[in-house]
């Protein structure tokens, strides 16, 4: 049915348009005046912290990606070493993720629902705990990232190895202890993970140096030795013709050693890894028993977390991306080094 408009009274006629022109009116506020999800665009563009205000403590939570791995493990022991030499911090129980990147965020959301002055994480993986990681920069949280960066400017600090660099010097060594070429199988993490990306970079740039050195099989272990070994029992059964393991960690490459030794294999094949932990079962050692040909420190950034917090506290500049040295581990200075990296008797 149509409406005529000339049957309509004009009082009536009045008001229907006062109120078309309030409905209009309200929509374009909707559209261009109300407050965006996310806050306004200037808490949206907020700098994270480099400075923390004067208190007279300070409260720090961690979130570690994984505590069974051994690298994470002695990265906690670290870090719980060097907060307690400050009386003024107080790091919270460190959270596990236990590789679960969705466990992660709601562990840095808790952290930031209890407005602890520091998160401190080793991220599992990069995208998903990057809006988590927004999240407490907008919060006025300070946050330093280890080991694995996320996807945002809004932190405070990265500190890290250059895991490509380090990939690098490993295939290095492989083309040293393969002149004459062979064939390499390579254990990853996880494939998501960018020290797995950046590491088998760094290695595959180097070999290729040799072309008659081979990658004839990959295989993402999770960072674990017993993903490690089951992998390598497999290729080993299949008959395939292994000359040197490059684990991206030490204990995949430990792992892949057991299963040689298991097949009496482990005389005929080279093994490198990387950590460089100076633990009764990590690489130090494991090159200075013979097991590993080589492998490289890769640092914790505990130490450097702590002095970046007492930095900020002092008003202090501090560096927004902090690379770590990484020292190369040979059964000639294997022995020398664990005594150095050595942290038990601390």
């Amino acid at each position: 049915m149509e409406f005529d408009m000339s049957r309509t009274s004009k009082p009536l006629l009045l008001a229907v348009t006062a109120l078309i022109g309030a409905m209009l009116a309200s929509g374009c506020a909707t559209n261009t005046d109300a407050p965006q999800a996310g806050g306004p665009p200037e808490q949206a563009n907020k700098p994270a912290p480099t400075s923390l205000p004067k208190k007279d403590s300070y409260v720090i939570g961690y979130s570690q990606a994984n505590n069974a791995e051994p690298y994470r493990a002695q990265l906690n022991t670290q870090l719980e070493y060097y907060a307690k030499q400050e009386p003024n911090l107080k790091l919270l129980p460190i959270a596990d993720a236990q590789q679960d990147s969705s466990r992660q965020v709601s562990q840095v959301q808790q952290f930031i629902q209890q407005k602890v002055d520091v998160l401190i994480l080793s991220p599992n993986e990069s995208e998903p705990l990057t809006p988590a990681v927004e999240q407490a920069c907008k919060a006025g949280i300070a946050v330093i990232v280890l080991d694995r960066a996320v996807n945002t400017d809004c932190i405070s600090a990265f500190i890290g190895g250059d895991n490509v660099a380090i990939g690098k010097s490993a295939g290095e060594l492989a083309t040293k202890l393969l002149p004459d070429g062979g064939n390499v199988v390579e254990l990853r993490g996880i494939t998501s993970n960018q020290p797995q990306i950046d590491r088998d970079k760094g290695f595959r740039d180097a070999i290729a140096s040799n072309p008659k050195i081979k990658i004839t099989k990959d295989q993402d272990a999770k960072w674990l030795k017993e993903e490690a070994t089951k992998n390598m029992q497999q290729w080993l059964q299949s008959g395939e013709k292994i000359d040197l393991v490059f684990g991206q960690n030490d204990p995949m490459a430990l792992g892949a050693y057991l299963a040689a030794a298991g097949a009496n294999k482990a005389d005929s094949i080279k093994f490198i890894g990387i950590d460089g932990l100076a633990i009764p079962d990590g690489g130090i050692r494991a090159v200075e028993n013979g097991q590993l040909a080589g492998t490289f420190v890769y640092p914790t950034g505990a130490k450097e977390s702590i002095d970046t917090v007492k930095q900020m506290i002092a008003g202090q500049p501090i560096e927004k991306k902090q690379v770590l040295p990484t020292t190369a581990i040979t059964p000639q200075n294997a022995a020398e080094m664990y005594r150095k990296y050595d942290f038990s008797n601390r």
